[in-house]
């Protein structure tokens, strides 16, 4: 396989950025390579030139949106970052309220998604919290959308979650499906995922969802130059309620001049 210019690599980066708001520093260049060249080397075309031809053409068959699956890293788990769900499990216990909307803004294979509704479906059964709850999860990659839809899972990733929780939620696979977990249905129908591109509001889906009450926009914003991330936030924000929670990644820190949140804890705000 040839090796990735840097020029391509500019190209590739401006494509990425133009479409999705995806921004690659120089240093993530190898990164790049590394990715796609396996892809190339499947579809038997050129080189890296070919290959952002392709995805750049009005005809590409789908290949951009592979492209963005391949260069967008989707490691997640089960309670992820608990500290959250704790907070969360807190301010839903003083506030008990009656109805709920939660957004998991870039759900990935649904872990975020899932995990946040088990939390509900206990709180609900304890009588903590009002029946009338519902979680939302968005992402831009179609890929990993149909694999939390069908909210099948390695048991590995399911580390964090408690015995009994699994117990009450998930189904273990037996035999040739050993190792394997999926979501219960009663929690699965609690669960709604579609597909919306953060960086481009309006068509790309943003009509139709929300209000909500709690938005989860965690370990996406690392994708984004600073302008991009203010822009994605001012948008979550638009569609959470006045004192609704929301959460970033804890490494995330907080985004410059966003003034209507106050800090909870590393990653955790409350809409002014």
């Amino acid at each position: 396989m040839p090796s990735l210019r840097d020029d391509t690599f500019r190209g590739i980066c401006d494509l990425m950025y133009a479409s999705v708001g995806l921004s690659f520093a120089e240093s993530k260049k190898p990164l790049i390579a590394s990715r796609l060249a396996p892809r190339i080397a499947r579809l038997g075309i050129g080189d890296f030139d070919d290959y952002l031809a392709l995805i750049a053409g009005d005809d590409d068959g789908g290949e951009f949106q592979v492209a963005i699956d391949l260069l967008t890293t989707n490691e997640t788990y089960f309670f992820r970052e608990p500290a959250h769900f704790e907070l969360l499990e807190r301010e839903l216990a003083q506030q008990r309220p009656s109805s709920l909307a939660v957004w998991s803004a870039a759900s990935s294979f649904g872990d975020e998604a899932y995990s946040t509704a088990m939390l509900l479906a206990d709180l609900q059964q304890q009588g903590r919290i009002g029946s009338d709850w519902s979680v939302t999860g968005t992402d831009i990659s179609d890929r990993v959308l149909r694999s939390a839809t069908a909210a099948i899972y390695p048991a590995e990733r399911l580390r964090e979650v408690s015995a009994e929780r699994l117990r009450r939620h998930c189904l273990c696979g037996e035999g040739d499906s050993a190792g394997l977990v999926q979501i219960r249905p009663a929690l699965r129908e609690r669960v709604r995922f579609g597909q919306l591109n953060l960086c481009q509001p309006g068509a790309a889906g943003y009509e139709g969802i929300g209000p909500f009450d709690v938005v989860f926009l965690r370990n996406v914003l690392i994708y984004f130059d600073a302008a991009t991330k203010r822009a994605v936030v001012e948008r979550a924000l638009a569609l959470l309620r006045p004192g609704g929670l929301f959460f970033i990644g804890t490494a995330e820190g907080r985004v410059p001049g966003v003034t209507s949140l106050q800090a909870l804890a590393p990653g955790a705000f409350r809409k002014q």
